[in-house]
């Protein structure tokens, strides 16, 4: 199977640096390097250069982790041990990469949601894509709609923090502790729903 073609190269690339290094330590250089591309490649597909690279990174790989996540959430039956599975899964590979590769979205969101509109508004329209996917999938198992929505940024907000607090620390335990805390909300909305 030969090697994916230089537009995929590029991509893939920039996509792994800015997730493990931000936006602003990814030099186009380096993206170029790392793609095994020539430099003036990145121009010919992204002819805005890094900003619009990353605004493309941002919006395919928000959509595909998005979609990987619906994924494990879809892979057991029972949707708490679902939720414990999901973060179990995120938590090992974490570590499995060293503490380096984390969510595709949140570090460059933190490091753009002041110094950069354009940027911005991609993680703010990935953010609002996956808590409207998730607010559909808490949907059946929860019917009342500010529920679902409210356990939707629960989730994305327990995610993408401990995801921060295992790098910080260098340990899946955050992760681990956030899926459990997922599953109890969860089966407390569920409970209080067949009360009423």
């Amino acid at each position: 199977m030969g090697k994916p073609d230089t537009r995929a190269r590029i991509q893939g690339a920039a996509a792994m640096l800015f997730r493990r290094h931000g936006y602003s330590a990814t030099g186009l250089k380096r993206i170029a390097a790392e793609a095994d591309a020539p430099f003036g490649s990145i121009y010919h597909f992204f002819p805005g250069g890094k900003q619009q690279l990353a605004e493309h990174m941002i919006r395919t790989s928000g959509t595909e982790y998005g979609r990987l996540v619906l994924a494990l959430l879809d892979s057991v039956p029972d949707p708490a041990e679902s939720l414990v599975h999901a973060f179990e899964a995120a938590a090992d590979d974490l570590a499995a990469a060293d503490y380096a590769d984390a969510c595709p979205i949140g570090t460059v969101a933190l490091e753009v949601a002041s110094s950069n509109e354009v940027l911005r508004i991609a993680t703010a329209k990935v953010f609002e894509e996956w808590v409207g996917a998730a607010t559909e999938w808490f949907g059946h198992w929860v019917t009342e709609p500010k529920t679902a929505q409210s356990l939707a940024y629960s989730m994305v907000m327990m995610l993408e923090g401990a995801f921060m607090l295992s790098r910080a620390a260098r340990d899946p335990e955050p992760l681990r502790v956030a899926g459990r805390s997922m599953a109890e909300l969860l089966r407390t909305a569920i409970a209080r729903a067949g009360e009423n």
